[in-house]
């Protein structure tokens, strides 16, 4: 589904596709694959407390730093609590950059087979068939309890309020 919202790369203006999701929302299913090529369904984190750290590609600066980040804060909320880490770059990709980056909290998806994922929650850049940087907190409800669409490609997301919202959802 296309839709006029827009995002910019560097002052440059782009087309998102999809839905964006709201708080408050049930949160979307989406077949993604795993860095072993297996197919991996978000359904099959049902009951955990997930953070969704949608990034550009891992192998930027700002998406590197994004997902060390929120795994240097997700270690510290226990077992029931996830970061999912999905970007449009190819799984052997992402599964270099986990070996490079010596994270071991962080779960790395990719959308880039059918771009799923960027569809069903609105992140989907259409000139360059990649994902627009995103955070999402989805609760054990599987309900969405914070939504941070960046306007910006080249900026960082607000860690303080994703990680407060993530906290909050972790407690109830």
């Amino acid at each position: 589904m296309e839709n006029t919202r827009t995002v910019t790369f560097k002052g440059l203006p782009l087309t998102l596709i999809g839905k964006p999701v709201k708080v408050g929302d049930t949160a979307p299913d989406a077949e993604l694959t795993a860095n072993d090529f297996s197919p991996v369904k978000l359904s099959s984190y049902a009951g955990k407390t997930r953070l969704i750290n949608v990034v550009y590609s891992l192998e930027t600066n700002i998406c590197d730093a994004q997902t060390h980040k929120f795994n240097e804060e997700a270690t510290k909320l226990g077992r029931e609590v996830v970061v999912l880490t999905i970007s449009a770059d190819l799984p052997f990709t992402q599964k270099r950059w986990c070996g490079a980056s010596g994270l071991d909290n962080v779960t790395t998806l990719s959308d880039h087979q059918d771009m799923d994922f960027a569809d069903a929650y609105g992140v989907h850049i259409k000139e360059r068939r990649v994902t627009s940087r995103a955070v999402f907190v989805v609760d054990r409800q599987n309900v969405v309890r914070y939504v941070e669409y960046l306007t910006e490609v080249a900026m960082h997301p607000n860690y303080d309020a994703a990680l407060q919202a993530l906290r909050s959802a972790a407690d109830k």
